[in-house]
């Protein structure tokens, strides 16, 4: 059932926004050179995929989780696209094709062991990553890998469908902030 509904908001959201998509697109052309970031994160059972977002640092930015980014790596635009949460919405396509879903665990990157031992410990790798969770509105990020995983857990475990519009609507409305830089 969630599958469903996150296939078709996923292609309902990319139609509806498509022309957001376009426009940030081509700012984001003149503010980076490279609009579109795509970096691989862990996904289901820990497969690798491609997470896609908007470019919201500079392009000689390290790799790394953002709570270790530096502010100064984001660009004006970027500062934007973040607060609005509009940097996430290229995500609709990893949603589309089955990669992510959109309320799940945010996933991390490879190098982020001490997180990864912590949710493979409690079982979250069992489920997609999600564009947004429990966690991101609750303002617990990848800085805190127990409380973190405990939290995508908890969510896990307890989620239906109330909850899972509760935390698309809360996210669209400002809730939480996800993966802050510091």
């Amino acid at each position: 059932m969630i599958r469903i509904i996150d296939f078709l908001a996923a292609l309902f959201g990319l139609l509806f926004l498509g022309p957001i998509l376009l426009i940030v697109t081509i700012i984001g052309l003149f503010d980076t050179g490279s609009p579109i970031f795509i970096q691989t994160r862990v996904g289901k059972n820990q497969k690798p995929f491609k997470l896609i977002k908007f470019r919201t640092m500079s392009v000689e930015t390290k790799s790394v989780a953002s709570h270790l980014a530096n502010n100064a790596s984001i660009t004006t635009l970027g500062s934007f696209l973040r607060k609005t949460k509009i940097d996430e919405l290229p995500q609709l396509i990893n949603v589309l094709k089955g990669e992510m879903s959109l309320v799940g665990p945010r996933p991390n990157l490879f190098n982020q062991e001490e997180l990864i031992q912590e949710r493979d410990s409690l079982g979250v790798y069992n489920v997609l990553p999600g564009i947004t969770g429990l966690a991101q509105v609750q303002n617990i990020d990848m800085s805190t890998p127990k409380l973190l995983a405990e939290t995508d857990k908890q969510m896990i475990d307890r989620l239906n469908i109330k909850d899972y519009f509760k935390y698309i609507i809360m996210t669209a409305t400002g809730s939480g902030s996800g993966d802050a830089v510091k």
